[in-house]
Parts: C-alpha cells; sequence; structure tokens
C-alpha cells in the first residue's frame, strides 16, 4: 500500500506530468475565460475579478503548478487554488446535476462541465501533499472567497442557470456553506502537514 501511494505522488510531481498538467489547467483557464466572454461585457468594470469564478480558480493552480515546476512556492495562489477549486468544482457539478433534475437532459456540453468541474476539484484534493501555505495565507484567500459569495448573492452576479434561478436563496445559502467547508478543507491540510513535520522533527 505505501510502496502504492509513493509511486503515485512520484507520478504526480514527475516534472513531465507537471508540465503537462500547467498546460492542460492554462489551456481550460483560457477557454473558460472565453466562456463568460458574454457576461463579462455586461458587467461593470468594479465586479470584472469576481464573475469568471472557475477559470479564476484554475488560474490560480495553474500559478501553483508553475512554481512547483521552478521548484517555488507560491503559498497564497495554492491557498486560493485548493479553497476556490474545490468550490467552484463541485459547485458547478451540484448545478448541472440540479438542472438534469429540475429541466431533464443537460446534453453532451452539460456532461463536459460536469466532468471537467470534478476533475477540478479532484486534482486541488490530489496535490495536498505539496501546498505549504499558512494560516495568513488560508485567511487571506477566505476574504477573497467569501467576498465573491457577497459579490454573486448580493449584487447579482452570479452564473446564470436557467430555471434554477427561482431557487437562488437556496443556491445563495448552499454556496455559502460549500465555501466554508472548502476553508475548513484547506485548515485541515495545513494541520495534517504541521503534524507531520513535528512528527519527523520528533523522531529526528
Amino acid at each position: 500500500m505505501n510502496q502504492t501511494i509513493s509511486f503515485v505522488r512520484a507520478a504526480l510531481n514527475d516534472r513531465k506530468f507537471l508540465i503537462l498538467l500547467f498546460l492542460i489547467n492554462l489551456a481550460g483557464t483560457i477557454y473558460g475565460y472565453i466562456w463568460y466572454e458574454g457576461q463579462l461585457r455586461q458587467t461593470e468594470p468594479i465586479f470584472l475579478p469576481f464573475v469568471p469564478d472557475s477559470p479564476t480558480a484554475s488560474l490560480f493552480f495553474t500559478i501553483a503548478v508553475l512554481g512547483w515546476i521552478l521548484g517555488r512556492h507560491w503559498k497564497l495562489a495554492e491557498a486560493l487554488a485548493l479553497i476556490t477549486l474545490v468550490k467552484y468544482g463541485l459547485w458547478a457539478v451540484v448545478m448541472n446535476i440540479w438542472t438534469l433534475i429540475e429541466t431533464g437532459p443537460i446534453g453532451p456540453l452539460g456532461w463536459m462541465l460536469v466532468v471537467s468541474h470534478f476533475a477540478m476539484a479532484v486534482q486541488a484534493v490530489l496535490y495536498m501533499g505539496n501546498y505549504r501555505f499558512g494560516l495568513w495565507h488560508i485567511a487571506a484567500a477566505s476574504i477573497w472567497t467569501m467576498h465573491d459569495v457577497v459579490i454573486d448573492y448580493v449584487f447579482g452576479q452570479m452564473p446564470v442557470y436557467g430555471d434554477l434561478m427561482q431557487h437562488m436563496n437556496v443556491i445563495g445559502y448552499f454556496t455559502f456553506w460549500l465555501t466554508v467547508a472548502c476553508i475548513g478543507l484547506a485548515v485541515f491540510s495545513w494541520r495534517r502537514r504541521t503534524v507531520l513535520l513535528a512528527e519527523e522533527q520528533a523522531s529526528r
């Protein structure tokens, strides 16, 4: 079991694989911003950074991966990547499945969104062993992400999901607690690493 885990970790952190991961996320980020082009054109400039949620989340991860390739840890990007990738990845999956239940088939494009956004969340969790952020990085990332919730559901800048908009209060409430859970995941990641480091030092 330990050998399998070590093999997977080595494969995930192989330089060639990281470069491929960087390119995939960079392409996905660019595509995501293009996807939001119509909504961005109708958005007031002050809200622009908070509208394209998913591509911005993948941008944070792309920056973090670039840091690992270069042998660096850009800790704030890592904290933002973990929190926002899991949040917006799972959020989009839930919204699309809810749309399927509410209105019927979502088509190939809808399923593409489900798969790609679920993959966003998974990759963020798979690389939890790479993150080196501290509590202040989590605090800063939490402020950004919670502020995004306010922008979306107080100022009405959330993504539009057709008939689901009639459930806006429920969606906003779900999004708030999903955000809290993702921040909790970041704290868990930080705490886990702190304990492991303490155990390593104690064993020397």
